[in-house]
């Protein structure tokens, strides 16, 4: 299983860090190119290596982590076939942190319009970034991340992913419930640090 991630800001670099830790590989990318990724991959070698936006997107699961207003045109042109997409993003953005206007919908369902084909996954948004990538075990259990979709293998898949860098995965459903549970601004388990006792 292939991993990608475009976007090198704060959750994008905390998810390669975790993935780094648990010795599993991946490719970021970011709207300048790979070249300016070099202080975000050295400290992560040989883990972590720098690619463009379309060799991330030929992974098998790319997770996107773009402010609001940039992420259509950070993924503008991308070919998603079926590949699992994680949507680690917020409609919201600093330094002002004023909500983005959805027209009630779910933050995933428009991220699923930009990814044609996708399997979406809701995973990795709804904690601050030092937060996540700090030990999941640190408080005695195992920290939790929420996930939803509306694919239930590309769930699995994800679940998986999250028990392997040591987390407790909690299913929310399908992403017209799940996504809104754990989106930030609005949603009720937004920011809540949670450990499973085992």
């Amino acid at each position: 299983m292939t991993i990608g991630i475009i976007g090198a800001g704060n959750i994008g670099g905390a998810f390669a860090r975790l993935l780094a830790r648990a010795g599993l590989q991946a490719t970021i990318a970011n709207s300048r190119g790979p070249a300016s990724l070099q202080h975000v991959i050295d400290p992560l070698a040989p883990y972590i290596t720098a690619g463009t936006r379309e060799e991330v997107a030929s992974k098998d699961i790319v997770l996107i982590a773009v402010n609001w207003t940039k992420l259509p045109a950070a993924i503008a042109g991308l070919s998603w076939g079926n590949r699992i997409v994680i949507d680690a993003n917020n409609p919201i953005e600093a330094p002002l942190f004023k909500p983005i206007d959805l027209k009630d919908r779910a933050s995933s369902e428009i991220v699923a319009d930009l990814v044609p084909g996708a399997r979406i996954v809701k995973a990795f948004n709804h904690l601050r970034a030092d937060i996540l990538v700090g030990d999941p075990r640190a408080e005695g259990g195992r920290r939790v991340l929420f996930y939803s979709g509306d694919d239930a293998d590309a769930k699995v898949e994800v679940g998986a992913l999250i028990e392997r860098l040591g987390f407790f995965g909690l299913d929310l459903g399908v992403l017209a419930i799940g996504a809104r549970l754990a989106q930030f601004p609005g949603g009720p388990l937004a920011l809540h640090n949670l450990v499973k006792y085992d």
